[in-house]
């Protein structure tokens, strides 16, 4: 087994790390990391808060019994060598300080968007870009680390990249417009995003985002040659919050150098749909995308948990008559395949091509 430790593990990200490893074939939650002001508490206290006893457990699936007395550590005192494998729930801010110190001993998976975009660090999409992880010998080489960082993607690229890979393999995607339609779990419980402001609204503006999903989009499409290459694809984001609790909805037009059919684009992707099928993956699903024929889907309350919300739903592809190209509706769980869990996917591949190593 692989002794795993979650950085972070009161915040809801670090939540739906403690139910994606809940009895996991390869991974042991070994210990659960947090501030020192809730370290040194069962796991179950040190979620309640302080004022009102009220357990600040977002998940929709119950608390794990197994894991409700299991004693909270301080991360600043943490040996980061007595685990084979940490997943980091922080904020940027705090990762950028912290994730580097534990990497010199042990690997690290983040969700963190701290590292996403350093020369010697991929950002990876299990199916998507399995061959950056050879990044990660340059990492540990240029930094003198035993360990190292893996982020995963910002999660409104994570449904785009999964996409646009089987168009820009098959047909080199040339330019692409986006406009998400994005969940308010993705805010987690920052202000903005409260009752009143997203109620009967959409909120036009998601600060940072439109960014991150362009630059982000375009390294996981690139290559790595001792250095990445992003792919030369013009990207153009509008990211806005709406009021649907989970599973972010996203509006693509795609204009590819080679001629692409709507129907080429279906048989591409539902060939691309098992790429993960032959990698004994324990959180992979049967279908990293699902392609409907259906003109009403894919919808959010329908489609998000498709294969526990690790699958990625698209529908309504069409021809785009205005611009050229093609366009369709793509469906991605945010706080599944685009969060923790997806998390653990990235954990699995590194497993399986050697970069962990047990105890």
């Amino acid at each position: 087994m692989i002794k795993t430790a979650i950085l972070g593990a009161t915040g809801i990200v670090g939540q739906q790390f403690v139910l994606a490893l809940k009895n996991h074939p390869w991974f042991e939650l070994a210990k659960l990391l947090t501030s020192a002001r809730s370290a040194g508490k069962m796991y179950e206290d040190a979620l309640r808060n302080v004022q009102t006893g009220a357990l600040e457990w977002f998940c929709d699936a119950s608390l794990p019994d197994s894991i409700c007395d299991k004693v909270t550590e301080d991360s600043s005192q943490f040996d980061a060598s007595s685990v084979d494998l940490i997943f980091s729930a922080l904020e940027s801010e705090q990762a950028r300080s912290i994730e580097p110190r534990f990497a010199e001993h042990t690997p690290i998976v983040s969700t963190a968007s701290a590292f996403r975009y350093e020369q010697d660090t991929p950002i990876v999409v299990p199916g998507v870009n399995n061959e950056h992880l050879g990044a990660v010998k340059a990492q540990r080489e240029r930094r003198n680390w035993d360990g190292f960082i893996v982020p995963i993607p910002n999660c409104t690229t994570t449904g785009l990249a999964i996409t646009l890979k089987p168009l820009h393999t098959e047909y080199s995607v040339d330019a692409v417009v986006m406009t998400s339609m994005q969940a308010v779990s993705g805010a987690g419980r920052s202000s903005g995003v409260l009752a009143l402001d997203v109620a009967d609204n959409i909120l036009p503006f998601i600060p940072g985002e439109e960014a991150k999903v362009e630059k982000e989009t375009c390294k996981i499409l690139g290559e790595f040659r001792s250095e990445f290459l992003p792919a030369t694809i013009k990207i153009s984001c509008t990211c806005t919050r709406v009021d649907v609790r989970e599973g972010h909805t996203e509006a693509v037009y795609v204009r590819t150098k080679r001629g692409c059919t709507v129907e080429d684009a279906k048989k591409s992707m539902r060939k691309f749909s098992k790429s993960l099928k032959d990698l004994g993956l324990p959180s992979a699903p049967p279908e990293l995308l699902l392609v409907h024929d259906d003109p009403y889907r894919p919808q959010p309350r329908l489609d998000r948990d498709t294969n526990d919300g690790m699958t990625t739903v698209v529908g309504r592809l069409r021809e785009d008559h205005a611009l050229g190209g093609i366009k369709y509706m793509l469906v991605s769980h945010n706080t599944k395949m685009g969060a923790a869990k997806g998390a653990v996917l990235v954990a699995e591949l590194l497993h399986q091509g050697g970069f962990l190593k047990g105890r």
